[in-house]
């Protein structure tokens, strides 16, 4: 918890130093996908796509490869290396070293239930006309109040506009922006909810108006200059990103519980990702694969 303290404090007092930016990827997320992609295959590396995992095979307490979904195996050499969350990767054990808590897994990278799951997201995406406005910042952090949590639910609004370093990220004459509550927003409130259902519409349609108006607060006709906007929710963010809750990641507080190293308690299953030391987000992800 101190180290992570001492590094976003430095991290912070150079973000607003004079001349200070944040770097963009050219090309955007699938850039970076793309290059990991290029850098797995120049190995001698395969990617399957829609290659979804039913089952980690263990055999005598060792993991020794993965069943998929079209009933498939696919056997390891070394070992195998699962990125998903916690919850996701502990579903996958065999059903005989799946009990909850057991004491193999308590406190290890597998110890889904004793792992809190912080909130989730609302998302909204516009493509829109940039005509007569004027220049634009990249990123933008709306607050509404500072006399309140920055996490306290709608408070905090996060909206990035790539295109303005990146050209190709829109069409001629247009900038596209994300706008995101920042993992405030309670899934208990969507739960249950179908998604063709009314009730899940109306939501959707309320929910986004925080964040239509805190892009008002610096592109006040956003309405009217929207071309193309496309609104998503905890239950977007659950199925599309396969994340428990639609979860952001592991709700561990500072100085509480540390998150847990990469190996877990069977051989031949190693553990990275967000639900893995140093955390959350990009670089901490990065730092995990590394590890």
């Amino acid at each position: 918890g101190h180290t992570s303290a001492a590094a976003i404090a430095f991290m912070i007092k150079e973000f607003f130093e004079d001349g200070a930016v944040m770097d963009y990827p050219r090309g955007g997320s699938q850039a970076i996908a793309d290059a990991l992609v290029a850098a797995v295959q120049k190995r001698g590396g395969e990617l399957l796509l829609r290659a979804h995992v039913d089952e980690l095979l263990c055999e005598d307490g060792r993991c020794v490869g993965v069943r998929l979904s079209d009933g498939s195996e696919r056997r390891a050499t070394v070992a195998v290396v699962s990125n998903a969350p916690v919850w996701a990767t502990a579903r996958l054990l065999p059903a005989a070293l799946r009990t909850p808590r057991e004491e193999t897994l308590t406190g290890s990278c597998l110890d889904a239930a004793a792992t809190p799951p912080t909130p989730s997201f609302m998302h909204l995406h516009v493509g829109f006309r940039a005509d007569g406005l004027p220049p634009l910042g990249m990123h933008h952090i709306v607050v509404e109040s500072w006399d309140k949590p920055i996490t306290a639910e709608d408070n905090c609004v996060f909206i990035a506009v790539p295109s303005v370093l990146d050209p190709g990220a829109a069409p001629t004459g247009h900038h596209v922006l994300h706008a995101y509550l920042p993992a405030t927003e309670p899934y208990e409130r969507w739960e249950g909810l179908h998604r063709s259902s009314d009730e899940y519409k109306a939501l959707k349609e309320a929910r986004s108006q925080r964040l239509w108006s805190a892009i008002e607060r610096f592109i006040p006709d956003i309405r009217e200059r929207a071309v193309v906007s496309s609104v998503g929710t905890p239950l977007t963010h659950e199925r599309f990103l396969r994340r428990h809750r639609g979860t952001y990641g592991p709700a561990f507080a500072a100085g509480d519980r540390t998150f847990p190293g990469h190996k877990s308690p069977f051989e031949g299953l190693w553990c990275c990702g967000d639900s893995t030391f140093p955390g959350i987000g990009v670089p901490a992800v990065a730092g995990s694969g590394i590890a």
